[in-house]
């Protein structure tokens, strides 16, 4: 419990927690914020890492007088985490996902999130890839099932590169901009909450759907 709970203060001190690090560590922080959107959108086994998040919180700190973080350096290098990231959970899913996708249980890795992630990629289409990359774990199984599915992989790119330059340039700029605001700059747990709860909507939206068409159809 009391790793889960540093775990819980990181996510919702976001800010405090890469200001020490950007004063500590100087340009190792951009391999640090590499390594982190790399994960969570390639493996997915990690899909619980901050993506919204800790792009928006780059943004703010980049903004502050005397940041170490350079903006545009952040966003090319956040930018290419995210492409890269996608691009190997898409091989992943071609060559090793209907295997490690076989059990039913499990918290992760079970049929149920595979399934969730199928059928919002039915619905959208390529586009998927574009929507994904705005929803906590489905972003991070969304490129996985494409590889599956068999997807082109040039078709999956430009689908990729699109979906990551409006996601980190969208959160990034999102951050530097309203970096001045009281509520963020007092309240930024909150603002991590809403951001977090807000990137969940549109699953939760099609999971009530779905559930109550299924219930009426019973």
């Amino acid at each position: 419990m009391e790793i889960l709970g540093q775990v819980v203060d990181i996510f919702l001190h976001l800010d405090v927690y890469l200001n020490a690090m950007a004063a500590s560590m100087g340009p190792w922080l951009y391999v640090l914020l590499f390594a982190v959107i790399f994960c969570e959108t390639g493996l997915v086994v990690t899909p619980f890492l901050p993506g919204d998040s800790l792009i928006f919180a780059v943004g703010a700190l980049a903004a502050a007088e005397g940041s170490a973080i350079k903006l545009p350096y952040a966003i090319i290098i956040l930018i290419l985490a995210a492409v890269l990231g996608d691009g190997v959970n898409f091989e992943i899913g071609k060559y090793i996902g209907p295997k490690i996708f076989s059990k039913e249980t499990g918290f992760w890795l079970n049929k149920k999130h595979l399934l969730s992630a199928h059928a919002f990629y039915e619905k959208h289409g390529g586009k998927t890839i574009i929507l994904a990359r705005f929803i906590p774990i489905i972003r991070t199984f969304a490129p996985f099932v494409a590889g599956i599915g068999k997807m082109t992989y040039l078709h999956f790119a430009l689908y990729n590169i699109a979906g990551a330059v409006v996601w980190v340039i969208s959160f990034a700029l999102g951050g530097y901009y309203f970096a001045a605001a009281p509520l963020v700059q007092n309240h930024f747990h909150y603002v991590v909450v809403a951001i977090i709860v807000i990137s969940v909507l549109p699953a939760v939206y099609e999971f009530v759907r779905a559930k109550v068409g299924g219930e009426r159809k019973g």
